[in-house]
């Protein structure tokens, strides 16, 4: 099948859209189906407001229609809702061009916290950009629920996995974290207000705290919690050993979708703390992790878990899997018009 993901999230942004975007097409691509990834490298761009990490690219139905009608896609993805992936759904409405969408972040939360417009006002464009979609893609069942009482109901589930060849249970731990006092509590993923890293770095469990990542929040964060290890952005088979030296991860944010890093960990044997929000309360299983309101009571619960039942809970997600289900979900131009 020949496959368009159209995405304003791409390389070089490095965070859980663009990392299930990348896996799931490796993986397609090695079944012998066709990729054409749409992004905002093909376009000029300007940095989004109050976040100049993330590129806006200034792409018309026109330019973005010409790529898709160029590779002539039996299949359309829209992976965001940003000005690339608008572009390409008013070309699939003009020429009744089916596509699905995904749900990946909470994005009128991220909007909300960001700019002050009240979430609701958001959710007003989510439903106006994923409501003419065949299927809206969603990773977990919170999710799932939170689009249906918003009145998105035609939602199919999308769920992420795990590389298992580099994180997994036997690696070896990280020897530089080795002499700091324990529990070292970990956190891995961007240094940005929304993923409320504060709250992480405020609690009072006895210990050492690390954060691993960057983002526009690195700074003052560093500034607010000198006591705190900063150790930037860790990749691979280094990033698998710094989850296996941890004695619990801690996922602070109470507004994402889903959350790799929890079963990055967990793969890697280490139990998970959190709150009880989306993300947590769909991953975590009560042998694998704790959530509570207090964060400092969800780390000494964690803190008691088995590290063989967390990496038997992380194998469980596969990228195998979530490619199944993505490909799946999608609607064949010539399944759909031969059903209308």
């Amino acid at each position: 099948m020949r496959i368009a993901i159209v995405t304003d999230a791409w390389e070089p942004q490095v965070n859980g859209v663009v990392r299930t975007l990348q896996a799931v097409r490796a993986l397609l691509e090695l079944q012998g189906h066709e990729i054409f990834v749409v992004s905002p490298e093909r376009f000029y761009s300007v940095p989004c407001p109050t976040y100049p990490e993330i590129r806006l690219a200034m792409a018309s139905t026109g330019m973005v229609g010409a790529l898709l009608e160029a590779f002539a896609p039996d299949a359309v993805h829209l992976a965001t809702e940003g000005p690339v992936c608008v572009a390409a759904r008013r070309w699939c409405r003009r020429r009744r061009f089916p596509f699905t969408t995904a749900y990946h972040t909470q994005f009128p939360d991220y909007v909300s916290a960001r700019s002050g417009v009240p979430a609701e006002w958001i959710w007003r464009y989510i439903r106006w950009f994923h409501g003419p979609s065949q299927a809206i893609l969603a990773s977990t069942p919170s999710i799932r629920r939170t689009l249906v009482d918003h009145g998105l109901h035609h939602v199919r589930h999308w769920g992420r996995g795990v590389d298992l060849s580099n994180f997994r249970a036997d690696v070896k731990s990280y020897p530089a974290l080795a002499h700091l006092p324990r529990p070292i509590q970990l956190y891995v993923g961007r240094v940005a207000v929304e993923k409320n890293i504060d709250a992480f770095l405020g609690s009072r469990h006895p210990g050492t705290r690390i954060v691993v990542g960057d983002g526009p929040a690195r700074a003052a964060l560093e500034a607010a919690h000198p006591e705190a290890i900063f150790m930037g952005a860790r990749f691979g088979d280094e990033l698998a050993s710094i989850y296996a030296a941890a004695d619990v991860f801690v996922f602070p944010s109470r507004t994402d979708t889903f959350g790799l890093v929890m079963i990055e960990a967990l793969a890697c044997g280490t139990p998970v703390a959190g709150y009880p929000v989306t993300g947590p309360v769909d991953v975590l299983t009560p042998e694998t992790g704790a959530t509570a309101e207090l964060l400092d009571d969800a780390i000494a619960e964690a803190l008691t878990r088995d590290r063989a039942a967390c990496a038997a809970h992380g194998r469980t997600f596969t990228w195998e899997a979530s490619a199944a289900q993505f490909l799946d979900a999608l609607v064949p131009v010539e399944a759909a018009r031969a059903a209308a």
